[in-house]
């Protein structure tokens, strides 16, 4: 099993580098299809062109290349790796992620259940509090739980996140329609 965390610690300075803020490092697809997720986005936008995802790529694959030509490959058995944005219904992966889009539906995944046993909440993001994450529940309450008690979270696709989430430029969209249709 690949070290997240350390590869993390060599993904990151990458996307620095091309301005860009690394969201998730995963590794996911077992034995069968191992691939290893990168997503990254600016932070201005809060998307990522094509143009960025190849560049985040090459420099990726550049650092990987060069540790296993030295036999320090940190991950030992071969992997598909996919560079992308993080889409519509992002994962929220660091504390500030639940303020940056409080006001917008999310489904949290908790690592144990809260103090009346819910163990995932669905609402309407709060913000945050220390290290806390503020959720408004459908038709329950606030709840409040601790950000290291979140195993996972996204947003959830709503007409309010895709009219907030509009891409940056449509430019070549018809092209693929074409090709679609054909």
């Amino acid at each position: 099993m690949a070290d997240i965390a350390a590869l993390t610690t060599l993904i990151e300075p990458e996307a620095k580098a091309l301005g860009l803020d690394l969201v998730r490092v995963k590794m996911f697809g077992g034995t069968s299809d191992p691939t290893l997720q990168v997503m990254a986005e600016r932070p201005d936008t809060r998307q990522l062109t094509i143009e960025d995802c190849a560049a985040l790529s090459r420099r990726i694959s550049d650092v990987l290349d060069e540790l296993e030509a030295k036999g320090k490959d940190p991950i030992d058995h071969a992997y598909r790796l996919e560079v992308s944005s993080p889409g519509i219904d992002r994962p929220l992966t660091r504390l500030q992620d639940y303020d940056d889009w409080k006001g917008f539906e999310a489904r949290l995944n908790l690592t144990g259940p809260t103090e009346d046993g819910r163990k995932q909440l669905t609402g309407i993001l709060m913000g945050i509090g220390g290290d806390n994450v503020t959720v408004d529940v459908h038709k329950y309450k606030l709840v409040t739980v601790p950000f290291a008690m979140i195993a996972d979270a996204k947003l959830v696709m709503t007409d309010a996140l895709i009219a907030a989430t509009a891409p940056l430029s449509s430019e070549g969209a018809e092209e693929f329609e074409t090709e679609e249709q054909d």
